[in-house]
């Protein structure tokens, strides 16, 4: 599954998050793949294309998180895909 993640830095700026990342990583759970990320022009949030089994799996990486960005976690699916399974119904 594809999940397109919002982040919301808790400090109006990417800094804490920024030089957390510079320093450790992205600390990626195993199961979870980044595919891409974009950030809005202000600095204040980021929004990432990651790929998982199912939305538990993105929870270790969202606790790692947690105290500097506030998630917002949404299923997403190439509207192509989407497409095709509403001529299924």
């Amino acid at each position: 599954m594809q999940f397109m993640v919002i982040e919301r830095f808790r400090h109006g700026s990417p800094g804490p998050a920024g030089e957390r990342f510079r320093l450790i990583g992205r600390m990626l759970p195993e199961d979870v793949t980044y595919l891409a990320s974009w950030m809005d022009s202000s600095g204040t949030r980021c929004y990432q294309l990651m790929e998982a089994l199912d939305r538990e799996s993105l929870d270790a990486w969202i606790a790692a998180w947690n105290d500097l960005i506030e998630f917002e976690i949404v299923p997403v699916l190439p509207s192509g895909d989407y497409w095709a399974q509403k001529q299924l119904e």
